[in-house]
């Protein structure tokens, strides 16, 4: 089939790549000539675990092509991909110019029927604006021209977003259009070999699965880190806890690691653009507002730790810093945690030397060259003249370090675990005072 794909960010690159894997003529669509450039040498601008091959694969064959030519990928498609950010506005909500500016687009140029699919993740009632904004610029064309806007949300996991795309435990389409619904089916055949994934609905339903989803994941967090703030004040672990709960086939394991908040670009602007949304409808969204703002509080869960260690003052100390990225297997820092660490350490006197295994160069963008930042070249390499070492990605290659060198290399014998990556009495055997998040310990220099 053929499909055009607004915007080469993570969604619209890894869809693009993954349909053109399975033998579409995909046209991937930017404003920005240096990008399109990068992508068309095989340059990917960013890291996700096997998308380089993929795109570097079907763009040699040519079933993947990269331009900022709108017109001729409009003309170009059947289905029609709307992929570009939705970042949030000054109050939290999504912000759709990039959305309707392709819809506009979209108007300016089509030329016979299509699907236009918002694949973006866009508030209740944007397939509806989009659909607006395509038939007022067909109007002022003077022509008419049928087409369908439907809704396909992406669940992609960043480090994981090449295997979700080929591999989709759901396939959600809201339409309802029949003629919509069987081009989306087509396209989607190759994903639906073994069973059928599809959750066919109407748009707006499709287009508030999406919030529902990330809200629901950041929710069971932002209650473990509830939970694991119990359990530091009365004494009790919180992954013994975890243990007991995730037992439970109701409750389940996944998303309930307390630990220095989520991060990204979904969890935080989509929990606060489904509030606003909310709020704009006259309902008050209580429990989002409270897992927005018990994760606000969580990522200075270290930096609290770290200064009542220090007796409350940090100045003039040095902290050794495990991961910058949001999570493994990305060099995505948007709302990571380990910026907030940081920015306060610096503000209260600190310097820090850090490591991460892909976003030092993200780091480095946005930070640029500062005398209290050093970027290092390996985890070890950050201890040297550091104080206390801190962890706050769990990268696997932080998993098993050797704790009788961190014992030796640090000035002051502490780590502070954003992630719960040990067992506490592993670390304290080694010499090391050890405080995690929700782990019963109290923060105390040791004498």
């Amino acid at each position: 089939m053929k499909v055009t794909i607004f915007g080469t960010g993570y969604v619209g690159l890894v869809t693009g790549a993954c349909l053109a894997e399975m033998g579409n003529h995909v046209v991937c669509v930017d404003i920005d000539d240096n990008k399109v450039g990068r992508l068309s040498r095989g340059e990917i601008p960013i890291f996700e675990p096997g998308l380089e091959p993929i795109v570097r694969r079907n763009h040699a064959n040519g079933q993947l092509e990269f331009t900022t030519d709108a017109a001729q990928s409009i003309a170009h498609a059947q289905i029609i991909f709307i992929a570009v950010g939705t970042p949030p506005d000054e109050d939290g909500s999504a912000d759709l110019q990039y959305v309707l500016s392709v819809a506009r687009s979209i108007g300016q140029h089509l030329d016979r029927y299509a699907v236009i699919v918002n694949k973006s993740t866009v508030p209740v009632g944007t397939a509806d604006r989009v659909r607006e904004a395509v038939a007022a610029e067909l109007s002022a064309r003077g022509v008419e021209i049928d087409f369908d806007v439907a809704s396909n949300p992406e669940f992609l996991k960043e480090g994981d977003a090449v295997e979700d795309c080929l591999r989709p435990d759901r396939i959600v389409m809201g339409s309802s259009s029949a003629r919509a619904i069987a081009l989306l089916r087509k396209l989607y055949a190759p994903f639906n070999r073994n069973h059928d994934r599809t959750v066919v609905m109407d748009v707006r339903s499709a287009e508030l699965t999406k919030y529902a989803a990330n809200a629901m994941l950041a929710t069971k967090i932002s209650f473990m880190n509830e939970i694991a703030n119990i359990a530091e004040r009365v004494g009790a672990d919180v992954e013994l806890v975890r243990q007991g709960i995730g037992s439970d086939p109701r409750i389940g394991y996944h998303f309930i690691y307390p630990g220095a908040g989520y991060g990204g670009s979904c969890f935080p602007k989509d929990v606060q653009a489904l509030e606003r949304t909310a709020r704009t409808v006259g309902y008050d969204a209580r429990l989002l507002g409270a897992v927005e703002a018990v994760n606000h509080d969580q990522k200075i869960k270290l930096f609290d730790f770290i200064q009542r260690y220090f007796n409350g003052d940090v100045r003039g100390r040095t902290i050794a810093l495990w991961g910058l990225a949001f999570k493994p297997n990305t060099d995505d820092m948007r709302e990571a945690s380990s910026r907030r660490l940081i920015e306060a350490l610096w503000e209260a006197g600190a310097k820090v030397r850090a490591f991460d295994p892909e976003a030092r160069e993200e780091t480095r963008r946005l930070y640029g060259e500062r005398s209290d930042l050093v970027l290092c070249d390996s985890a070890y390499q950050t201890l040297d003249g550091a104080d206390v070492l801190a962890i706050v990605t769990e990268w696997k290659a932080f998993r098993s370090p050797d704790f009788a060198r961190i014992r030796a290399m640090l000035r002051e014998p502490a780590i502070f675990d954003g992630r719960n990556l040990y067992e506490p009495s592993v670390v304290e055997e080694a010499g090391l005072a050890y405080y995690g998040i929700g782990r019963g310990r109290s923060v105390a220099r040791p004498e």
